[in-house]
């Protein structure tokens, strides 16, 4: 006569509905696609600032107009930034004076380097320059700030979308040679919409606060 044994209790499987909802709830493809609507408050700050910017240094056709003009229009971007992204950048008055410190020097260079001209190719290397040193300096207080899975890309990604920006203003014709110190409505809507794929994707759903 053979005696039953009792069975153990299994061990959840992996397909247990309670496990695997919590498992893919930390999945990567669970995150953002898009750092929300606020991020498109972006779009209409280029514009603005960049002609306050242009308004206060004058055209881009020396070095001191593009670092004032530059400076100005940096840290009315960075502000904007900083607000819409919630928290994801980290302290306010880092960011804002990197931006600006970053963007001036950059447009300075960019510009100088190009001879002033505004053609497409002239446009689209000093919007490679420009984003260049911006963007370093942006990554640098993302990483300062122990952001470093945004720091890289962030940093890496800036130099290209300034440069499609202007290029996007150059195809377009509108206002290149008045010598403005950032790209307009097009280019921003372009910069905008990307910037705000790669924030999502880096960035946690709730980022700390700042």
């Amino acid at each position: 006569m053979s005696i039953s044994t009792p069975e153990r209790p299994s061990s959840r499987s992996a397909d247990d509905p309670d496990r695997t909802s919590l498992e893919s709830a930390h999945e990567p493809s669970h995150r953002r696609a898009f750092p929300g609507w606020r991020w498109m408050v972006v779009w209409p700050a280029f514009p603005i600032a960049g002609y306050i910017g242009w308004k206060v240094g004058g055209r881009v056709d020396a070095v001191d107009a593009a670092l004032v003009g530059g400076a100005l229009t940096a840290a009315g971007l960075g502000a904007v930034q900083w607000w819409a992204a919630k928290g994801a950048l980290g302290h306010s008055a880092a960011w804002i004076a990197a931006s600006a410190v970053g963007y001036a020097v950059g447009l300075a260079a960019g510009a100088a380097l190009v001879g002033y001209d505004t053609d497409l190719g002239a446009l689209a290397l000093m919007g490679l320059v420009s984003g260049a040193a911006l963007g370093a300096a942006q990554g640098l207080v993302l990483a300062r700030q122990g952001r470093r899975a945004l720091a890289l890309p962030w940093a890496t990604a800036m130099p290209v979308l300034f440069s499609l920006g202007w290029s996007v203003a150059s195809v377009t014709g509108i206002g290149v040679d008045d010598q403005f110190t950032v790209f307009g409505a097009g280019g921003a809507l372009l910069f905008t919409l990307l910037s705000g794929l790669l924030l999502a994707r880096f960035t946690p759903a709730r980022a700390p606060a700042a």
